[in-house]
């Protein structure tokens, strides 16, 4: 483990402090936002890319701010999760980033609006990851959702707005939830550190209703079926790089806050739940699916897809292996890449058509091919069809179920392919045919059209190169992850 309190802002503090610099440069000048913003985002990169360098050099990274220690100081801390995470938010950063030149070029939403909240985000992301307590999570989870409220509202539109204050009201909810349950554990145990926690931690009231408060506003904040109503509507009405953020980005964060209090604070305590949220998962596949069928609009099928992608990463709380940790953890990498692409390509095809009506596309394939070929490749992504990096995630999970006999969790997942299938394929049919009524084509930047194709790209390779991800993450990460040896 590095101790890196001796060093003077180590890259750890870099992939924190770059996205807020920038979001501040953006704000006070806005006519070079989109310059100030690029440069930042590459920047950020840059850091992230050397903070993995040093992470696989050292180790585990565990830094005091201020030189202060727990339990009275500030420590960031980085691991394998936190690395692969940190990675994940700045490739679709980036890309987002280079979608968004070409996308307020031509767009009557706000784009000086944009950069300082994405960026806002993007520091609330960074933030998280690499928070070692649980108040400072807090912190950074409420700087992410407040950013990404603002961020659905930029549209302007009556939709848009109504589809913020959902927003804006559920994420209020779930960090309030989250704050009283800090608030309990910080009575019950005298401190907020996550390593110092998971060795005070004990099975009594109050570390129960904690942890069932914290729970529900993780599930609330993941969009976790029952809890979705409020994430169809607001990625829909959204802008396009918005709804590619909060997609591949907002909701994970929350899904990995879950895991680290699962892991590294309830461990002794929250098995018992893990049954519950492996049915609730379940249930989004289905449901999920069964509702982005049934969708007219191009954005809104994408946005029903994201809640049945979601339930596979609940999957793993059930079937308690390593093999469905690793799978749950990949699929989050997966899921990233290609929903951020399929919501670009979605994009896409409003800018240039001037609608997302499915029956309508007006044989898009021929007209936007490398936006169609963007969403091909996320859907197969989606689909977990090989050589992809969903299909890895997909067959770690379903090793770990038919691995143990659970048949019920196997039967649930392919059954979520082929539900997937019919929506993608759907979109893809109407893509190839010539509506009713033709229509005029605007012109599309190659921006937006490349940088779809970009992530896409890299969904799949990401199936190509799964022992990179696969060793990252057993760096420094819980037991549960990393398979015996053989």
């Amino acid at each position: 483990m590095i101790e890196a309190s001796g060093t003077p802002l180590p890259w750890i503090v870099w992939v924190i402090l770059l996205p807020l610099i920038g979001a501040m440069l953006c704000f006070l000048w806005p006519r070079q936002g989109k310059t100030l913003g690029l440069l930042t985002a590459l920047a950020t990169l840059l850091a992230v890319i050397a903070l993995y360098f040093q992470l696989l050099d050292g180790g585990v990274i565990r830094y005091a701010v201020g030189g202060w220690g727990a339990p009275l100081g500030i420590a960031l801390y980085a691991d394998g999760l936190s690395m692969l995470m940190l990675l994940m938010s700045a490739l679709v950063g980036v890309g987002v980033s280079l979608y968004a030149l070409g996308y307020f070029k031509h767009s009557p939403d706000n784009p000086a609006g944009f950069w300082p909240l994405w960026l806002l985000m993007w520091t609330g992301l960074n933030g998280l990851f690499v928070a070692g307590d649980i108040f400072n999570l807090y912190v950074t989870l409420e700087l992410l959702g407040l950013s990404a409220v603002a961020l659905v509202a930029l549209a302007a539109s009556r939709d848009a707005l109504g589809g913020a204050m959902r927003y804006l009201f559920v994420s209020l909810l779930g960090s309030l939830c989250y704050l009283i349950g800090v608030a309990l554990l910080y009575h019950a145990y005298g401190t907020v550190d996550i390593a110092l926690l998971g060795t005070l931690v004990e099975r009594n009231p109050a570390t129960h209703v904690a942890l069932g408060l914290m729970v529900v506003a993780m599930l609330l904040k993941s969009a976790l079926f029952p809890l979705h109503f409020w994430l169809p509507p607001a990625h829909a009405s959204a802008p396009a790089p918005v709804s590619a953020l909060l997609s591949a980005l907002v909701v994970k964060a929350s899904f990995y806050l879950l895991l680290r209090l699962w892991f590294d604070v309830f461990s002794t305590v929250s098995m018992d739940l893990g049954m519950v949220l492996g049915v609730l998962g379940a249930a989004a596949i289905v449901w999920g699916s069964v509702l982005a069928l049934r969708q007219t609009r191009l954005k809104l099928l994408v946005a029903y897809s994201t809640v049945a992608q979601l339930g596979y990463l609940f999957l793993p709380f059930a079937l308690l292996s390593p093999l469905a940790w690793q799978g749950g953890v990949y699929f989050v990498l997966s899921h990233a890449l290609a929903k951020a692409a399929m919501f670009m390509a979605a994009g896409n095809i409003l800018a240039f058509g001037g609608h997302d009506r499915i029956a309508d596309l007006d044989r898009v394939a021929q007209r936007l091919p490398i936006t169609m070929t963007a969403f091909c490749l996320a859907g197969v992504s989606l689909m977990g069809l090989p050589p992809s990096g969903g299909f890895i995630a997909k067959w770690l999970l379903l090793d770990a179920a038919l691995s143990h006999d659970q048949w019920g969790w196997a039967v649930m997942m392919m059954i979520g392919g082929l539900l997937a299938a019919a929506y993608v394929f759907k979109v893809v049919g109407f893509a190839f045919t010539q509506a009713d009524a033709p229509h005029d084509a605007q012109p599309v930047s190659p921006f937006m059209e490349w940088s779809a194709l970009a992530l896409a790209v890299c969904a799949i390779l990401l199936g190509l190169n799964a022992h990179y991800p696969l060793e990252l993450l057993a760096i420094g990460g819980p037991v549960t992850f990393v398979s015996p040896s053989p």
